[in-house]
């Protein structure tokens, strides 16, 4: 059997914890948070550069987005993960995702970088991650799973590499997650390996707002914010950056 391994980080800090009576009222005040760092990065900067997330947790976040008076052309985006050898009219596809649920709905007025998991994959993290380290991120979107993966990185994950995109195996629970949100026909559809945003990469954006609704997710979120900072629970990662901005509902939050 391999030895799973096990890191632990010392470095502790408080998020910014804001917990809102539903996941409706919770994704539409973190757009609107959302909304005002990339406003204010467009005026001091004349441009922003933004990571947005997929999945159910992030439905009235790009609501917000796209319903608010944004200068898009002066956005350039990029996005934390995708499937590898899934196509890209799968429902479950993080591209069709992002393209139904934003970028026609701003008419794809942003500059954008998807990820395309049906080439080479290695190929694939190479070109995104030469992209991504010419453009200092503003703002990440992100959320947290059931397994307290960030982006893809289930546990035990990589705190330590310095690449921008890695190629990861998924573990039963994300998979489980992924078929029990409806993503998917049946567990053996999920795909086993996705392209990942790593971890560091997603610690380099200057502010997270991390949104995370519904009971399922209320132990990660319980571990994440007290439990021991490890890669056991990679959300627990989220204590050690300096500008993060947890957003979460009551159900997610009953554990606390």
């Amino acid at each position: 059997m391999a030895r799973r391994s096990f890191y632990i980080v010392k470095k502790l800090k408080i998020m910014n914890t804001k917990i809102l009576s539903d996941s409706q009222s919770l994704g539409s005040e973190a757009g609107k948070f959302a909304v005002a760092i990339l406003q204010a990065a467009i005026e001091t900067k004349g441009h922003a550069n933004v990571i947005l997330a997929t999945g159910a947790s992030q439905f009235a976040i790009l609501e917000t987005l796209v319903d608010t008076d944004i200068d898009w052309n002066k956005v350039t985006m990029f996005h934390l993960d995708e499937y590898i050898d899934l196509p890209e009219d799968h429902p479950a596809s993080f591209r069709k995702y992002l393209k139904e649920r934003f970028l026609e709905k701003i008419e794809y007025a942003c500059e954008y970088h998807l990820i395309d998991g049906n080439k080479d994959p290695e190929e694939e993290c190479e070109r995104v991650s030469s992209l991504i380290s010419k453009h200092p991120i503003d703002l990440a979107l992100i959320g947290i799973g059931e397994n307290g993966h960030l982006a893809f990185n289930d546990p035990p994950a990589d705190f330590e590499t310095e690449q921008p995109y890695i190629v990861v195996q998924l573990d039963e629970a994300c998979r489980n997650q992924q078929y029990g949100e409806g993503w998917f026909d049946s567990l053996a559809d999920v795909p086993a390996k996705a392209i990942s945003m790593s971890i560091k990469q997603i610690l380099k954006s200057k502010v997270l707002v991390v949104s995370v609704p519904d009971e399922r997710k209320a132990k990660a979120v319980a571990e994440a914010i007290n439990g021991p900072l490890t890669n056991e629970c990679p959300a627990s990662i989220l204590r050690t950056h300096t500008d993060c901005h947890l957003f979460l509902d009551k159900n997610s939050a009953s554990l606390l």
